[in-house]
């Protein structure tokens, strides 16, 4: 059997870190924030969609809600003269159920540019999962993203992707990689995501490992 682990959580706190940031004091109350984040999270992922929208980051310092998203595109988040995080403020805490002025001030929204997002895990997912829902061959996408990666100044990338491929009748997993990836290399930065694409002939799973890099080096 093999024994596989996250790539993400298995640097956490060595050279990553936590999407959510916050304490505690009650099990009740670790409860209600948690599945506060996931509604945060899932609702400004799915009304972004078109939005190249990589990660949110959530942080909670005393009685402030600060929600970071790292985006391709800053300008469509955040709207002309900010039209747009206005609005998705007012929702977020429609969603909360926070509705007073001071709730507003307390809730703060900062949009972050993704400067290379031909090697971000996420969004190379994404990519080729709209490409694949648009009916493109999985083989022409994952290699043009590869391409991509690599040009871009990714050290290697990996590309994982199950399920019925091109509408056969039997799910099976087609695997292309080009450079390094060392997976078992701690201070390796591996930029891991998960996608699923929605197709005619049903979900397919979409797995991105990309190398960016030695985050610290050595002293011998």
């Amino acid at each position: 059997m093999g024994h596989k682990t996250h790539p993400t959580g298995f640097r956490i706190g060595f050279n990553k870190n936590w999407d959510s940031v916050w304490f505690a004091d009650s099990r009740k109350e670790y409860i209600d924030k948690f599945f506060e984040d996931m509604e945060i999270t899932k609702y400004i992922m799915r009304r972004f969609f078109g939005a190249m929208v990589s990660k949110v980051e959530i942080k909670r310092k005393t009685d402030k809600l600060k929600i970071i998203i790292r985006t391709a595109r800053p300008g469509i988040v955040i709207g002309r003269k900010g039209s747009e995080i206005e609005k998705l403020k007012q929702e977020i805490l429609t969603l909360l159920k926070m509705n007073s002025q001071d709730d507003y001030n307390k809730l703060i929204i900062d949009v972050r540019e993704i400067k290379r997002p031909q090697i971000d895990a996420e969004l190379i997912g994404q990519d080729i999962a709209r490409q694949l829902e648009g009916r493109i061959s999985y083989r022409r996408a994952m290699k043009r993203s590869m391409f991509r990666a690599i040009e871009s100044g990714a050290e290697g990338i990996k590309i994982k992707i199950s399920g019925r491929l091109n509408g056969a009748e039997i799910a099976r997993t087609e695997e292309y990689h080009q450079g390094q990836n060392p997976l078992q290399t701690l201070r390796a930065n591996i930029d891991y995501a998960l996608v699923e694409a929605k197709t005619k002939y049903g979900i397919i799973g979409i797995k991105i490992w990309v190398c960016n890099g030695e985050l610290m080096q050595i002293q011998r």
